[in-house]
């Protein structure tokens, strides 16, 4: 159920009703700005209108924090591996990196395919090489990688032993997509967040806190990243 906050600009709210729920909370989501007012299931509409009129400073200030919208084009900044490269036009078939720069073939409106295709496959290479080594540290084996575009997490594990990663990740430092690549792998031999998967993952990668930090302060900004043409206009 949507609702809209009227004032300057407009703010579309989820309303979403939880038997579990005892007062109505707010929530604005770090990774696409979407406000989400949760309200008992006794609660009326009203109610929560009002409650979300009380909190229109407090929302729009939150919508403020989030970072400017980034398109994907020529002259246009984009982070890999933690490098900010400028995107500019390159000759041939294949998207590559020179330097500084991120060199795409092909017109301008092609642009942020390519370069999110370029992105996949090396993430696909990142991963796999961090996987296969963690792995073959704890003397455990997965199933297969799969590469997805998720909002809600950065990677899982399956109990079948298959990983599945956001590939958003080779835009972070690579010591961030290794931890998360660690923290997965760590799932095949603990499929829970107990101190023994902790344990687990200060093996594999005993300076995990502060790439798991990073992902906490920034992960945001690399969801902030869009893909589709004209995005960002």
């Amino acid at each position: 159920m949507m609702a809209v906050l009227p004032g300057s600009p407009p703010v579309e709210i989820s309303l979403r009703r939880s038997a579990r729920a005892r007062r109505f909370s707010l929530r604005v989501s770090r990774v696409d700005g979407r406000v989400t007012l949760s309200l008992p299931s006794w609660a009326r509409e009203a109610e929560a209108l009002a409650f979300a009129a009380e909190k229109a400073d407090w929302i729009r200030a939150a919508l403020a924090r989030m970072p400017a919208a980034r398109g994907v084009g020529f002259g246009e900044m984009l982070p890999v591996e933690g490098r900010e490269l400028m995107i500019r036009p390159g000759a041939g078939r294949l998207v590559r990196i020179e330097g500084g720069d991120l060199l795409v073939p092909g017109e301008p409106a092609r642009v942020p395919a390519r370069v999110a295709a370029f992105l996949k496959v090396l993430a696909r290479e990142r991963l796999q090489v961090a996987c296969d080594r963690h792995a073959g540290r704890i003397g455990r084996r997965y199933s297969r990688i799969t590469l997805r575009d998720t909002r809600s997490r950065w990677g899982s594990c399956a109990p079948d032993g298959a990983l599945m990663f956001s590939w958003r990740l080779v835009m972070a430092p690579p010591e961030v997509l290794d931890y998360v690549a660690a923290h997965e792998v760590a799932h095949l031999a603990e499929m829970n967040h107990s101190p023994a998967f902790w344990a687990v993952v200060q093996g594999l990668m005993p300076g995990y806190a502060g790439p798991r930090a990073w992902l906490k302060r920034q992960g945001h900004v690399l969801h902030a990243v869009g893909f589709e043409a004209g995005f960002g206009d």
